[in-house]
């Protein structure tokens, strides 16, 4: 059993969960996973326990999240300063997801012999001094060195928390619990990229590093000292050939390869309509500054919300249903951003990640349920799969924006998009 660590006060929880709770309030009651076991020590929401496990996974998905993608803003900027291509700058995103999707299916196996807390402790605390000396890097083949090394340390965090969750908490518990994390992630994701861009514009690319690397360390921080150990974690031998027969038993599972697919093309496609907008719109006609680029990032607030809601229809409809509706929002939302109105790309950008964000709702939550054992492993090949997407679409969109342009980039993501819908219609 981990070590028990300081556990805060009822009230220390009450003050930071009024500042987070309005946000998260609707995503809540996404992902439900089932245990098998006694839930009799498990955290059971109203606990101390559960509310301190609850926002130390929100401060976790939060810094991830934060880290990740703070750099997505900067692209135009980091372009110009390090006399690169929109391609090639897309590399200091590319490599941080591509080191991640790689060492994922190493993280998650360690943590199957090493525990969940530790390394994830570990992993968090190595992000976030890494992020701190990409800002005080003038190399840019340095600056992709250290992002490549932040992904590899940020790759003992996403699967371990799913599986943290899938362990610890109470059945009745566990969606609100996963919801919280999810939220976390959407936040982090959001201010990381809102804060890059209004930190660029008054101090530079590395004050807005500098600065979503100090986040980092406070959510580090409030993370150690708030998750509880880990009361049901069973150590298992570190075996090769142990690893290599799950990963085996999960890709000989037609349902897994299906959604593993699906996460692929939706994040490869995300990522890359996202990478390339502020090129599109810091160039005529728009001509606009990092600090209003970074703005339109505020429609991942509608990501948080609509995780929950796919969450509540998929009983209803079921997960296919809902899945190739939310992939129908987001080719919805490349339509309307490839006119040359503003306004219209802006609803474009807030219905594509309404979209992704309930089709990513769901498949993940599919993959615990058609998971037969080692889910920890189940969820870092699809967290695997959902980066290299990332990775993979992300930096090839760049060459199709610079020898071809706008509107046959966002014919190529239609195009996948379609692909996502007509294999979901197997689930």
């Amino acid at each position: 059993m981990e070590q028990e660590w300081l556990t805060p006060s009822r009230s220390a929880w009450n003050h930071c969960a009024r500042l987070c709770g309005f946000f998260f309030r609707g995503s809540c009651r996404s992902h439900a996973m089932t245990v098998d076991s006694s839930t009799s020590s498990h955290l059971k929401r109203g606990t101390p326990g559960y509310r301190n496990a609850t926002l130390a996974l929100f401060c976790a998905g939060f810094a991830t999240f934060a880290l990740l993608y703070c750099v997505q803003p900067l692209l135009p900027l980091l372009a110009s300063r390090f006399a690169v291509s929109a391609a090639s700058s897309s590399l200091a995103l590319s490599l941080t997801t591509l080191s991640l999707a790689l060492c994922l299916l190493i993280a998650g196996a360690l943590a199957e012999s090493w525990g969940r807390k530790p390394v994830m402790v570990v992993a968090l605390s190595l992000a976030s001094l890494l992020g701190l000396a990409c800002a005080l890097v003038e190399s840019w083949n340095l600056l992709l060195v250290l992002r490549a090394l932040l992904g590899l340390a940020l790759s003992g965090l996403p699967a371990l928390a799913m599986a943290y969750v899938g362990e610890e908490f109470d059945p009745q518990s566990l969606p609100a619990a996963m919801g919280l994390y999810i939220g976390g992630t959407a936040l982090g994701g959001l201010l990381g990229r809102l804060l890059s861009g209004l930190l660029s514009d008054i101090g530079g690319w590395q004050l807005a590093l500098g600065g979503v690397a100090c986040l980092g360390v406070l959510a580090l921080s409030l993370f150690v000292w708030l998750l509880p150990a880990s009361r049901h974690f069973k150590a298992q031998p570190l075996s090769l050939s142990g690893m290599l027969a799950n990963f085996g038993l999960h890709l000989r599972n037609p349902m897994l390869r299906l959604l593993f697919l699906q996460a692929f093309l939706l994040m490869g496609g995300f990522v890359a309509l996202f990478n390339y907008i502020g090129f599109r719109l810091a160039g005529a006609p728009f001509g606009l500054s990092s600090t209003v680029i970074g703005l339109l990032f505020t429609v991942y607030l509608v990501g948080i919300f609509s995780a929950g809601w796919a969450g509540r229809l998929v009983p209803r409809f079921g997960a296919r249903r809902v899945l190739q509706y939310g992939i129908g929002l987001m080719l919805i939302g490349v339509g309307l951003c490839t006119t040359p109105w503003l306004g219209c790309i802006i609803a474009g950008l807030a219905l594509f990640t309404l979209g992704f964000f309930a089709a990513h709702a769901v498949a993940s939550g599919q993959v615990g349920q058609h998971a037969k054992a080692a889910k920890a492993q189940a969820s870092a090949l699809y967290l695997c799969a959902y980066y290299l997407g990332s990775s993979v679409v992300g930096y090839g969109a760049g060459y199709i924006w610079e020898h071809a342009g706008w509107l046959p980039l966002m014919a190529v993501l239609a195009a996948l998009f379609i692909v996502a819908a007509w294999r979901a219609g197997r689930l």
